[in-house]
């Protein structure tokens, strides 16, 4: 099975997350619209700058440089000391929100994760996944995230990396010889600065002229790195993402409808599929639930959510849809068209016999455990219940 991997990096770090937490303590000035930076001791004429907004970066100022030179470029810079507390809070907040998606997440450093959604892709795309985690960033958290999108780690790491902000890239294989090789050799993973000399020395440039380039001879001439050179410019990486399994404080999934619908049955068919692929994530992680969010956007972009807690914790379908479909009937204007239909489960809580021997009936139980063994054996598109709806049927 083809690998479905994402990598999510934050836009301008350090920046971002003072100025989210500064608004959130009530400061009114969103320092990301003016000169502003984060950096060293500036009592030191030797402190360094970490981070720098936009209109900073516009008239020359460069991480890394002391805050004497950027303060000779922007005599208006604001500076600001860095807080590492502020900034492992909206990691672990990422963090968090990216569970929802997969557990299995590799923090490559603190503002950027790989993700391995292979086989938690369900009805959707990974580009789908793709452009709701960014959304749902940006909405839930107020930073923005660049995504890549590929079948292996570097490439996706590659396609973050193109432009930013906020912003979606995929680079799959057959993209790499218009998106990447005509990039400067520079820009390739893992290639550093005293590379970049000795492989200009042999008219390598470009990374299209490295991934052409005979790579015995780059081997003989830089040994294990010119073979990792060459098979990076070529795509080419089979590592892991490697994490450490944590459980999700939320599950959920969405889905924006490939047409405006206001059937009320056909939305909750809809409902219905989203619900399944929540409780069947929410089973493999052996969790149970006990509340419901049902999200709606209509046509002109409103959203409407509401939440109830269920009668008691469980990962049972049936429970699980019962109290969706409710929380929908209350709070579902009939004929208001609806382009977008979200559903989560929260406040989760340890799978416990003695909670979940309440929750479903023995035949409940035994319908969800059987279609969860298929669903596991042969993927989660093999088999649907009755009821259950192709989203892009809906035409």
């Amino acid at each position: 099975m083809e690998k479905q991997i994402l990598h999510v990096d934050v836009n301008n770090a350090f920046l971002s997350w003072t100025a989210v937490d500064r608004l959130k303590h009530g400061e009114k000035l969103d320092i990301r619209t003016v000169p502003a930076a984060i950096c060293g001791d500036e009592n030191k004429r030797s402190g360094i700058i970490l981070a720098k907004s936009t209109l900073a970066k516009s008239v020359g100022v460069v991480t890394g440089e002391t805050i004497y030179q950027a303060m000779k470029k922007c005599p208006n810079l604001t500076l600001f000391k860095p807080d590492f507390n502020v900034y492992r809070e909206y990691s672990r907040a990422l963090y968090n929100l990216l569970l929802e998606y997969t557990y299995k997440i590799e923090r490559f450093s603190i503002d950027e994760c790989f993700l391995d959604m292979t086989g938690f892709l369900m009805n959707d795309t990974l580009l789908s996944k793709a452009i709701e985690i960014n959304k749902r960033v940006k909405e839930d958290l107020g930073f923005t995230v660049n995504v890549g999108v590929s079948e292996n780690k570097l490439l996706a790491k590659m396609a973050s990396d193109f432009t930013k902000p906020d912003k979606i890239h995929t680079l799959y294989r057959n993209e790499i010889k218009s998106k990447m090789w005509p990039l400067d050799v520079s820009e390739l993973f893992m290639i550093g600065r005293k590379s970049v000399p000795k492989l200009n020395s042999i008219g390598i440039h470009k990374i299209g002229d490295l991934a052409n380039f005979d790579k015995n001879i780059l081997i003989k001439k830089m040994g294990k790195f010119g073979a990792m050179a060459w098979e990076y410019a070529n795509g080419i990486d089979n590592s892991e993402v490697n994490y450490i399994r944590e459980k999700p404080k939320s599950i959920g999934n969405s889905v924006t409808l490939p047409v405006d619908l206001s059937n009320h049955e056909k939305i909750e068919r809809v409902l219905l599929s989203l619900v399944e692929q929540v409780a069947f994530r929410l089973r493999k992680e052996e969790l149970l639930a006990t509340a419901a969010n049902v999200q709606l956007r209509t046509h002109d972009f409103k959203d409407i959510t509401h939440q109830s807690k269920l009668d008691f914790a469980t990962s049972s379908t049936k429970e699980i849809y019962a109290k969706a479909k409710k929380i929908f009937n209350e709070m579902y204007e009939y004929s208001i068209p609806v382009r977008l239909v979200g559903f989560r489960v929260e406040k989760l809580i340890e799978k416990d016999e003695q909670i979940s021997m309440f929750n479903a009936t023995s035949n409940d139980k035994d319908l969800d455990k059987t279609l969860d063994e298929l669903r596991n054996k042969y993927g989660y598109n093999s088999i649907k219940k009755a009821g259950e709806v192709d989203i892009y049927m809906l035409h």
